[in-house]
């Protein structure tokens, strides 16, 4: 049989199914850069990369407190008679285990090992605490508005901020909602129309709008509850009215990150990024014909003996319409005799 061999250099993986295209993908990328107009260079934003930093590290600690809580859920169930229920604080477990009395070494050891878990939970709980502050610092030190939307906290306002980076570079509001993954995919067969969920886009800034949508739900009166309930009147499946929900809210998130970068840039400018230096060789008079826009869309020159705006001849209008032609007023080049 006929075996595809590697070859350097062509993109495929040897033992693959051929698929992989990334050194392909990077000269696509390269000669685009290349023979593009208009692309803005890359600069590294600070306040950028500490949201990132500082909500990746809150998500590593709620990590480990989640696995904490598991561990003491478990030690609690086996000293506890009959189980224990899924709910489970910190003050609850320090309210167990003082109600707790070892019968063996065992149940003792047990014991001492879940309050070990219980002073971890309570010193990640403050960690937790401390860097919400600095995301919240942060965020309000950006001047964003992102948390005057309802279901939009400082936690959450940071990591849509850390994600997106600057809104400029998403053309579009369905640019935006296919990088965070809330465009639906169209997964219609025959009559029926349906779509599914896409699992592509930034998984973590989706979050961000799914727990804005959650919220939004979860309080009536609100415009995402309101919207929620109109889609599930229409017919949706819960699951198919959050999608909608998520795609409006994308839109709502998208319009929001754009006022926020007008009012900053407009208004007193970037502070990462250097005003636009103006060319030596332009005089302002030269500016301002640039800048001034045309009175109207440049045209075509119209044939000779032609209407400037149908450009339709005089001869083929004259010859279609009922009235007769007007006599022609140019004059002839030669003398009468």
């Amino acid at each position: 049989m006929f075996r595809r061999s590697w070859l350097p250099g062509c993109g495929c993986i040897p033992g693959g199914h051929g698929r992989k295209t990334g050194q392909d993908d990077a000269v696509s990328v390269g000669l685009a850069v290349l023979d593009g107009t208009g692309i803005l260079p890359v600069a590294s934003d600070d306040a950028t990369v500490s949201l990132r930093l500082l909500c990746d590290r809150r998500e590593e600690l709620i990590a480990q407190r989640t696995q904490a809580v598991c561990r003491l859920h478990r030690l609690l169930a086996e000293l506890t008679p009959g189980g224990m229920r899924r709910e489970l604080t910190a003050n609850k477990a320090q309210a167990l285990l003082a109600r707790i009395r070892p019968a063996d070494d065992v149940a003792a050891v047990r014991v001492h090992i879940a309050r070990d878990h219980l002073a971890d939970i309570r010193a990640l709980c403050a960690r937790i605490k401390y860097l919400g502050g600095q995301i919240a610092a942060l965020v309000t030190a950006s001047g964003t508005a992102l948390t005057s939307l309802f279901g939009v906290g400082p936690v959450i306002a940071g990591r849509i901020l850390a994600e997106v980076g600057d809104v400029a570079r998403f053309p579009a509001k369905d640019t935006f909602a296919s990088y965070n993954g809330t465009a639906p995919i169209d997964a219609s067969s025959g009559e029926q129309v349906r779509h599914r969920l896409s699992r592509a886009g930034n998984r973590r800034n989706g979050h961000a709008l799914h727990m804005m949508a959650v919220t939004q739900i979860r309080y009536p009166g609100t415009p995402g509850r309101v919207y929620y309930e109109r889609k599930r009147a229409e017919g949706k499946t819960p699951k198919e009215a959050l999608r909608c929900l998520k795609r409006r809210l994308s839109d709502l998130v998208y319009y929001q990150l754009l006022a926020d970068r007008r009012g900053t840039i407009g208004a007193c400018g970037s502070p990462t990024t250097p005003p636009p230096t103006r060319p030596a060789f332009t005089s302002p008079v030269t500016r301002s014909r640039r800048a001034a826009p045309p009175s109207r869309p440049p045209c075509r020159p119209a044939p000779a003996g032609s209407s400037r705006w149908t450009g339709k001849t005089a001869a083929s209008s004259a010859s279609r319409s009922s009235t007769p032609a007007p006599a022609s007023t140019t004059t002839s080049s030669t003398k009468p005799k």
